[in-house]
């Protein structure tokens, strides 16, 4: 007979794959924890890499991680190409024994080097499957797990995946439930910043971005004799001076990196960075007016990130190359001294926001194991 259905609705062993970046892993975190806070006896397997940055955070959640080789998909003859398929059936023997050791009821996939051996292992065993795809223009591994199920998430609105329905992105709670007018007191002095100026967050993420370090620092003394301090997160090795500290001006605070993330947002009132999807989403669900510099490489994706939110006027976009100095001080300046467009832009921007998407793609979960 089989067992009565748990009030959650949720199934009692879940196999998570995803990794590689923060895109990948940030996600797939959030919704782990909404899993266990929902169903605390649930038993949460997540498939990953030894080099992605799931090797360190997964662990540090308590959570089992189960390391399959990474296999990135060939897109040109090469040596690599030749033995993607047996590094592939490698892979999707692993993935089909943590399924089977695991009693997996559902397969939720997260994109990257991992989520194809995983929908292989779980079309192998008959084991349903969830696709959560975080970017506007979905990768590989994605597009191939939304042709094996009903069961598919999409961040964005205009993310052309075949089934995706809109969830939202998955976000650590810490994001999803901050209030920044309340935090913004703990976050001003949290960072040694003043309470009655306009405050700008400049951030690269945690590799930080040249390019932004560059034109910021060039125009440093500019923003602080304005009266606008800056909160600059350099990125891990990058190093910028700030100008001294000039009695009447404003203060320019440089960090490498900050694990308070939550904090930062509460005490800006305009942030300068890349288009990943993690940053937009977490911007908009905040609602923090931002101007976006999408990377200059890649397939284009951070500019479709950003597209929804500045076409809604919660955001702008900037060339990676037009990013300067002497752009700092023309477009960037005016607009954090002009309170009322920036109180729109944050306007528009939340509601271009989601927090709950974690709820929302557990939702999908449960449709799935019905």
């Amino acid at each position: 007979m089989a067992a009565a259905p748990h009030p959650s609705g949720l199934p009692g062993s879940v196999l998570l794959a995803g990794g590689g970046t923060a895109g990948h892993v940030s996600p797939l975190l959030a919704l782990a924890e909404h899993l266990r806070e929902q169903r605390p006896d649930i038993r949460i397997r997540v498939l990953g890499t030894a080099e992605g940055l799931e090797s360190r955070l997964v662990p540090e959640r308590g959570l089992e991680l189960v390391v399959v080789p990474k296999v990135p998909m060939p897109r040109r003859p090469s040596v690599i190409a030749a033995r993607f398929p047996q590094l592939l059936a490698v892979a999707v023997n692993v993935a089909t024994r943590a399924i089977r050791e695991n009693d997996a009821e559902v397969v939720v996939g997260f994109g990257g080097y991992v989520a194809t051996p995983a929908y292989l292992a779980a079309r192998r065993t008959r084991t349903p499957i969830v696709v959560h795809e975080q970017n506007a223009r979905a990768g590989i591994a994605n597009r191939l797990g939304a042709r094996l199920t009903r069961h598919v998430g999409v961040t964005f609105a205009s993310t052309d995946l075949r089934g995706g329905t809109r969830v939202g992105m998955p976000l650590r709670r810490e994001i999803a439930d901050l209030d920044r007018p309340a935090r913004r007191p703990e976050a001003i002095e949290h960072f040694g910043l003043e309470p009655d100026r306009p405050t700008l967050l400049v951030t690269g993420g945690s590799l930080g971005a040249q390019r932004l370090n560059e034109a910021f620092a060039g125009a440093a003394a500019d923003l602080t004799a304005a009266g606008i301090q800056v909160l600059h997160l350099t990125g891990a090795g990058k190093e910028v001076v700030p100008p001294e500290d000039t009695p009447g001006a404003a203060r320019y605070v440089v960090r490498a990196y900050t694990d308070r993330m939550d904090l930062a947002y509460a005490a800006a009132d305009l942030v300068v960075g890349r288009a990943g999807a993690n940053t937009v989403c977490e911007l908009t669900a905040v609602g923090l007016p931002a101007i976006y510099v999408p990377l200059p490489i890649g397939n284009g994706e951070q500019r479709l990130n950003a597209a929804d939110v500045v076409a809604a006027g919660g955001g702008r976009l900037v060339e990676d190359a037009l990013v300067t100095p002497d752009w700092v001080r023309s477009a960037v300046v005016p607009l954090l001294l002009d309170r009322e467009a920036t109180t729109d832009m944050a306007r528009r921007a939340a509601a271009m926001g989601e927090r709950h998407g974690d709820a929302r793609l557990a939702d999908l979960v449960r449709a799935a194991v019905r």
